[in-house]
C-alpha cells in the first residue's frame, strides 16, 4: 500500500529546455483531422459493425466483477472501431452516461485513442473508439514475443503517456480512473496512446480502482476519492512497470530506492542499452510520483518537462523501435462486392431474386427426365459423391474444386437450390446470418 516516502535530497529539474517538444494545441492536429466528430449510434448501428456482437470480435473484456467487454467492428464499409459494451448496471443514470461521453467526445489529440460515438439505448449503454491495431502495453511490456521492448521505447512510451494527461488537463479533464498498462494501446505506427475510456467516470459505481490494493494511490485508501495527484501515483506505478518490466507494488520499488539498491529494479533486458544518469533520473521521477502526500508529488506538466531531455532515438519511428510491421494495420479497409454480394449483405431477398434472374437463371423447366431405373439410381450416386466431394472442398477452403462439384450436381437437381445453397454460404461464412 501507500508507503510513506521521505522527499528526495536531490531532485532533477530541467532549465532552458531545447526540442520539438509537441504542445498540447500541437497534438490536436495531424493525424486527428481525418476523425470524423462525435456521434450518438444507434443499437442497430452497433450490432452491425461488431456481427451482432460476435464473441470472435471481442478485443478485451474485464471479468466477472467489471463485466464491460469491448469488441472490433467496422461502420461506414472502411473505419475499424472498438466498442465498449457496459454491464447493465454500469450506467443507470442516462442523462449522465450522455453528459460524459459527449464531454469526453470533445477531445481530439493524437495522444489519445479518441472517442468518436456513443450509444444509450434502454439499458444499454456503448463507448465507439478508434481502434487500435497494435495491442495493449501489458501485452508488449510483460508478454512479449519477439523482442523486449527497448529503452528508447520505454521512455517514449512515458512521454507520450505525460502528453496525454497533460492534454486532458488543459482541457479540464484531470481526472483518470485506473491507469494502467492496459490503457495504454498501440496504434498503426506503433505510437502508444491513452485510451479515453478511462476518462469517463460513473459516480454511482463507486469504484475508480480495479488493480491490487497494492498499487492504489494511498488517498483513495483514506477517502476514496480521486484528486488529480491519485493520477500523478498511478503514473509512478507505470514508470516502475517500465523500469523493471515487471508489477513491482510501489512499497516493495521505494524500499529499494531508499537503499540506493535501484538497480535492481531495472529489467534485466535492458542491462547496457542505458546509462547510468537516465536510469537514475528516471527513478527520481517515479520515486516523486509515488510521494505518501499528494502535494508532493509533480503535476503532468512538470512530467513532459522532465521527460522530455531523457528521449533516445527520437527520429527512429515506433513502429521500428517496437518491431511492428508497418503498412499492414490499418484502420480503414477497402471493401468491393459484386451486386449480389452488396445483396447478400443487406439480406436482401427480392435483389437477390431480380439478380440470379437478369443472369439467364431460372428453374429446371422442360428438362428432360425420364430415364431408367438403373441409370437414375447410377446418377443419384455419382451426384452423392460430387456432393460430399464439394463438401469436403469447402471445409478445406479449396473454393474452386467446391464449384467444380456443385456444379456437377447442378445437372441433375434444381439449379435454383443449389444457387440458394452457395448464397447460404456465404452469408454463414460471413456470419451476415
Amino acid at each position: 500500500m501507500g508507503a510513506r516516502c521521505s522527499k528526495l535530497s536531490l531532485c532533477w529539474w530541467p532549465s532552458n529546455l531545447k526540442s520539438n517538444l509537441h504542445e498540447s494545441s500541437d497534438l490536436e492536429n495531424g493525424s486527428t483531422d481525418a476523425l470524423p466528430g462525435f456521434r450518438e449510434f444507434n443499437l442497430d448501428q452497433l450490432r452491425a459493425a461488431t456481427s451482432g456482437f460476435c464473441a470472435d470480435n471481442i478485443v478485451s473484456e474485464h471479468g466477472e466483477k467489471a463485466p464491460n467487454v469491448v469488441y472490433k467492428g467496422l461502420v461506414d464499409e472502411d473505419r475499424w472501431i472498438a466498442v465498449k459494451r457496459f454491464n447493465r448496471s454500469a450506467w443507470p443514470d442516462s442523462r449522465q452516461f450522455l453528459e460524459e461521453a459527449r464531454a469526453v467526445g470533445l477531445l481530439r489529440s493524437e495522444r489519445l485513442v479518441n472517442l468518436i460515438g456513443c450509444c444509450c439505448e434502454g439499458e444499454e449503454r456503448l463507448l465507439v473508439a478508434e481502434f487500435m491495431p497494435n495491442e495493449t502495453l501489458s501485452k508488449h511490456l510483460f508478454h512479449w514475443e519477439n523482442q523486449p521492448m527497448k529503452w528508447a521505447m520505454r521512455v517514449r512510451v512515458a512521454l507520450y503517456l505525460a502528453q496525454a494527461l497533460d492534454y486532458c488537463s488543459s482541457k479540464g479533464r484531470a481526472l483518470y480512473h485506473d491507469l494502467n498498462t492496459y490503457r495504454i494501446l498501440f496504434d498503426q505506427d506503433g505510437n502508444p496512446r491513452l485510451s479515453c475510456f478511462g476518462l469517463m467516470k460513473n459516480s454511482r459505481d463507486g469504484k475508480s480502482y480495479s488493480t491490487n490494493l497494492a498499487f492504489t494511490p494511498p488517498e483513495y485508501l483514506r477517502t476514496g476519492r480521486v484528486i488529480p495527484e491519485s493520477v500523478v501515483y498511478s503514473f509512478g506505478t507505470l514508470l516502475l512497470d517500465l523500469l523493471s518490466g515487471k508489477h513491482i507494488p510501489p512499497s516493495h520499488a521505494l524500499d529499494l530506492i531508499r537503499g540506493k539498491n535501484f538497480l535492481m529494479l531495472m529489467d534485466s533486458c535492458l542491462e547496457g542499452h542505458f546509462s547510468n544518469d537516465d536510469g537514475t533520473e528516471l527513478v527520481r521521477l517515479a520515486s516523486r510520483c509515488l510521494q505518501y502526500e499528494p502535494r508532493e508529488r509533480p503535476n503532468a506538466k512538470s512530467l513532459v518537462a522532465s521527460l522530455t531531455p531523457l528521449q533516445k532515438e527520437a527520429e527512429v519511428p515506433s513502429y521500428t523501435l517496437m518491431g511492428i510491421p508497418h503498412g499492414t494495420a490499418s484502420t480503414k479497409q477497402t471493401i468491393t462486392l459484386t451486386p449480389l454480394g452488396e445483396a447478400c449483405s443487406r439480406l436482401d431477398l427480392t435483389a437477390i431474386h431480380e439478380i440470379l434472374e437478369k443472369v439467364g437463371y431460372k428453374d429446371d423447366e422442360g428438362i428432360a427426365n425420364e430415364l431408367s431405373f438403373q441409370m437414375w439410381t447410377d446418377q443419384i450416386q455419382e451426384t452423392l459423391n460430387s456432393k460430399k466431394r464439394g463438401d469436403a472442398a469447402f471445409r478445406a477452403k479449396d473454393f474452386p474444386t467446391a464449384i467444380e462439384c456443385y456444379t456437377h450436381v447442378s445437372h441433375l437437381f434444381n439449379k435454383c437450390l443449389i444457387k440458394m445453397r452457395y448464397i447460404i454460404y456465404f452469408c454463414d461464412s460471413t456470419k451476415i446470418i
